[in-house]
């Protein structure tokens, strides 16, 4: 079945605006253009224009979107599994969201007591979440599938104390960091005080700590632009000197 792009952007519920913006950017050509001018779709462009609002609803760049679809090896299918996956993720999220709101609720009503620990159940599973999309592939890949999942279970388990005190660490952290940069030497007192702090805020996060472990984490800082980006943004250059730091901190420095 062929569909014009006025049908099509019914059909999906999007402007035709937009799919005549994806025509441009060439994330979404129509399959040909009749002998009046209009654009023609079929089912191989219905398909992908599916996969597009897939990857929107779960917040990816449009940029993105277009080097995966346009890629020689994407595969449809897979990336099926992969939305459904992550929309599955979303939904345990918007639940427990909703049944912390039906809670306080509740609990402001007189109904019935909620603990502080229930009051950031839904939030903390997004922390989770958004950890998951951002970084889970490689922290499997490199750390383990068991060691992934006590991290995020004892993250679901925190108290409100514990994660005042985890959120109090990080900006410790980044303060303390910014300062021992400007020495320009990660053996410093207070770079080691940094790696220390670091050390300190992983065990949050962590079932359990090795030297080995903690050294290679800031290493991946600087292998993946990801994470070189979130240290470098103040100040390029940062995600080095906690590397060095951190290996000095752990006798690890070759």
């Amino acid at each position: 079945m062929e569909y014009t792009v006025q049908k099509l952007g019914e059909m999906a519920g999007i402007s035709t605006r937009t799919l005549r913006y994806y025509d441009e950017i060439d994330i979404l050509k129509p399959a040909r253009i009749s002998s009046s001018g209009y654009r023609i779709y079929g089912q191989n462009e219905v398909d992908r224009l599916q996969q597009i609002l897939f990857y929107r609803e779960l917040g990816i760049k449009l940029e993105t979107i277009k080097e995966i679809v346009t890629s020689p090896s994407f595969d449809g299918a897979k990336a099926l599994k992969e939305h459904r996956s992550q929309l599955l993720d979303k939904r345990q999220q918007l639940d427990l969201l909703i049944a912390n709101v039906e809670k306080t609720i509740s609990s402001t009503e007189g109904r019935m007591t909620m603990s502080n620990n229930e009051k950031f159940e839904g939030f903390k599973q997004k922390m989770i979440n958004d950890n998951e999309k951002k970084y889970g592939k490689e922290i499997r890949e490199k750390y383990g599938e068991d060691t992934v999942k006590k991290s995020n279970t004892k993250v679901k388990n925190m108290t409100q104390a514990q994660h005042e005190e985890v959120t109090r660490l990080t900006e410790e952290v980044t303060t303390t960091l910014a300062e021992a940069f400007k020495t320009g030497d990660p053996a410093s007192d207070i770079a080691q005080k940094a790696a220390d702090l670091h050390k300190q805020w992983l065990m949050f996060y962590w079932s359990e700590y090795s030297k080995e472990a903690h050294a290679g984490l800031t290493q991946m800082y600087v292998d993946d632009e990801r994470f070189t980006a979130y240290y470098d943004k103040e100040q390029p250059g940062t995600a080095e000197f906690l590397r060095d730091a951190v290996h000095i901190y752990t006798g690890m420095k070759q």
